[in-house]
């Protein structure tokens, strides 16, 4: 049976992407009523990151746990990528060693690189261009709330980041359309845009984007790797910050959702995140479950 990688959200077919949230929220049901389901039980994940963590460290390594399976925490100064081996060569020594990798990292090149040398499934915990398992764990959330996604307006406001991307992956996949409001010079890759056709539209003012969409989301105006920006970036990003006004505009049931960590008074007023159309908390917890119904679909199919 081929390896299967997950980098991106097109790894996997439309299809695939909706067992695969069904199967989240079943997992989330087992887990909740306690029972103990463990088809990894013995199976190994070893987690690379080159950049922090919190959510997805802690949502990788308890799913495993609650797997049966184990996970390897891997630090750049922990192990030999740090020091300079190249990654194809850690890729084909951990293809021997355990069962999947989960790589954390700068350029998206680099899991690319990894997957093409590795005989194991190799995850994206994230990069620099994209961020597909949040978009799991948001998509869940908008199904457990809302239902199928299919067809609702979804606005993006802020930086054309890995998020940004996620999102406009996710419009193609998930078959609904996104306004994406940013400022100029913080564009998403034009590349990936015009991949997704008539399903994104680039929209002048936050305004636009939001007045009348379903669910509206953001993420921090300076990214890992990017603090030395942020005083410039705060003044730039000022006119796209989520407060209660911009959310005013869409529509009246609408979610908001933020991948976390949030600066409250920044990208996102208090008044937003804390407030009752907030489901954040829902989309942060769903981590777990969306990674364990992705780390089910990739491993136990290779048993």
């Amino acid at each position: 049976m081929a390896t299967r990688h997950f980098l991106t959200l097109l790894d996997l077919s439309p299809e695939e992407l909706q067992r695969l949230i069904e199967r989240a929220m079943e997992l989330k049901r087992i887990h909740q009523r306690g029972d103990h389901y463990e088809p990894l039980r013995n199976r190994v994940l070893a987690m690379i990151f080159e950049k922090s963590s919190t959510r997805t460290r802690v949502s990788f390594e308890a799913g495993m746990a609650q797997f049966g399976g184990h996970a390897i925490y891997l630090a750049p100064g922990g192990s030999q990528i740090g020091r300079g081996e190249p990654i194809e060569d850690t890729a084909r020594v951990l293809s021997g060693m355990v069962d999947a990798v989960m790589i954390r990292t700068f350029a998206h090149e680099r899991v690319e690189t990894f997957a093409r040398h590795a005989s194991v499934p190799v995850i994206n915990g994230l990069t620099n261009e994209f961020h597909p398992c949040q978009l799991l764990a948001d998509m869940q959330t908008w199904f457990e709330h809302r239902g199928p996604i299919r067809g609702r307006t979804v606005a993006w406001i802020g930086d054309g980041n890995n998020m940004c991307h996620s999102y406009i992956n996710a419009a193609r996949q998930f078959d609904f359309r996104l306004r994406i409001s940013h400022p100029e010079g913080y564009a998403p890759l034009p590349s990936v845009v015009e991949a997704a056709g008539d399903r994104v539209e680039i929209c002048p003012g936050p305004e636009e984007a939001v007045r009348g969409a379903d669910l509206v989301v953001t993420d921090v105006w300076a990214s890992m790797g990017q603090e030395e920006e942020a005083q410039e970036r705060n003044a730039v990003f000022a006119p796209f910050q989520v407060n209660e006004r911009l959310m005013s505009l869409a529509a009246p049931d609408a979610l908001f959702m933020h991948c976390l960590p949030a600066h409250r008074g920044e990208e996102v007023t208090a008044g937003v995140i804390d407030g009752p159309q907030s489901v954040v908390w829902d989309e942060a917890h769903n981590r777990l479950h969306a990674q364990k119904a992705l780390l089910e679909h990739l491993l136990a199919r290779r048993v």
